[in-house]
């Protein structure tokens, strides 16, 4: 392996240490954004420099951006920078408002790009939308920092994408994981053959049988798991071992509902640092479910792993009327010490809603937490006490057995 540069292979103690150091300083950016000073409250920025510093702070959740920018567009007081001081403004949807810069590897996708093989003499044929959200942008500054060659494609006209790859030579691609596969069948309608031999996909779920059907035609296809808040996370690398952890951001996975990191190899939701100064988002939380995988990857990259989309977090669900979200599930586990982990399971009798509290627990009489799921839940509920470890390691708090059909 090649690394894209030192920090990929650094020790888990230099990482530490290196974090020590930039951890206060994107605090203190963090502090000068009005709203997130207001979210962080009261805090000494140099005594944040490591997780367990970190686990004391709020999450900051997708929400609280919405209502923040909806107060005080376009980013809501959430940047350390005005919008001048900024080279592009997107709008996701929502509307969620990003900011971007043309700074060398901005959004840091270019890591995942040299892990997928990419480089200079490689043409980059850019299938994610240039309009509005920032994915186009994210993959072009992303190319640009490897040194490949760029067509901006965007999405759709898919003649027209076939004949520019056959005119230009695209040897890579860069897309949602399906759309390759219509651009390819359409030049096999048309008896255009095409190079591209390589692929970095995102906004979608790579499935198995699709990775097999571009790997039957000789494209290596990698996928990285990012967003338009906080650029890349992690990513796949020729290991196929679970996703590395960006070396530009710390993610912790943490019990749905809370901020408290869970054990490693427990499913829980995924929170992120940033450690860009420019949008100093501290603590956001994804929404997206995954878990950390014990050691180092294959490939000779040191960082984290995790296992990659396992689902999504919020699981907020209306049973008999009233919406149960796993925040309320959690100050159920919290107001009981001998308590391990809950689960809310919805079900149905005939025509109403029932619900079930599964609990972990040495206990051996559901009289005692009755009153405890009245008052956090809002609703009665059965309680099943279950042995602690018997709950399925999915990260569900709240599942939702009824059928809509």
């Amino acid at each position: 392996m090649t690394p894209f540069d030192p920090l990929e292979t650094r020790s888990q103690d230099a990482r530490c240490a290196d974090h020590a150091l930039a951890l206060p300083g994107v605090v203190a950016a963090a502090l000068k954004a009005p709203a997130l000073a207001a979210h962080l409250g009261q805090q000494d920025a140099a005594t944040i420099t490591d997780r367990a510093a970190l686990a004391r702070l709020p999450v900051l959740r997708k929400s609280d951006l919405a209502g923040a920018q909806a107060a005080n567009p376009p980013f809501g007081g959430l940047s350390a920078r005005p919008l001048a001081e900024f080279d592009h403004v997107f709008q996701s949807p929502g509307p969620i408002y990003e900011p971007g810069r043309v700074q060398p590897d901005w959004w840091r996708l270019g890591r995942f790009l040299h892990a997928s093989g990419i480089g200079r003499g490689d043409v980059v044929q850019n299938c994610f939308s240039y309009h509005l959200v920032p994915a186009g942008m994210m993959f072009e500054n992303a190319a640009r920092a490897v040194g490949a060659t760029v067509l901006p494609a965007g999405t759709g006209q898919t003649e027209l994408q076939v004949i520019a790859a056959r005119d230009i030579g695209t040897t890579a691609y860069a897309g949602t994981p399906d759309f390759l596969k219509i651009i390819l069948e359409k030049a096999d309608d048309m008896g255009v053959a095409l190079q591209i031999t390589k692929a970095v996909v995102g906004g979608g779920a790579l499935f198995a049988s699709l990775r097999d059907f571009y790997a039957a035609r000789a494209i290596t296809c990698r996928q990285c798991y990012a967003t338009a808040d906080l650029g890349n996370i992690a990513y796949e690398t020729d290991a196929l071992d679970g996703m590395v952890v960006d070396e530009g951001v710390i993610v912790e996975i943490v019990r749905p509902g809370t901020g408290v990191p869970v054990p490693e190899g427990e499913v829980g939701e995924v929170v992120v640092t940033t450690l860009n100064t420019d949008y100093p988002l501290v603590r956001f939380a994804t929404g997206d479910l995954s878990a950390v995988l014990p050691g180092a990857s294959p490939c000779g990259r040191t960082n984290m792993r995790i296992k990659g989309w396992m689902g999504r977090a919020d699981q907020t669900t209306k049973i008999k009327g009233m919406f149960v979200r796993p925040e309320q599930v959690a100050a159920l586990v919290a107001h009981h010490d001998e308590i391990h982990r809950a689960r809310v399971v919805a079900t149905r009798d005939g025509e109403k809603d029932v619900m079930t509290v599964r609990i972990e627990t040495r206990a051996s009489n559901p009289a005692l937490y009755e009153a405890s799921v009245l008052s956090t839940l809002k609703l009665r509920g059965e309680v099943e006490l279950v042995p602690p470890g018997s709950l399925p390691n999915d990260g569900l708090v709240i599942e939702d057995l009824r059928r809509y059909d």
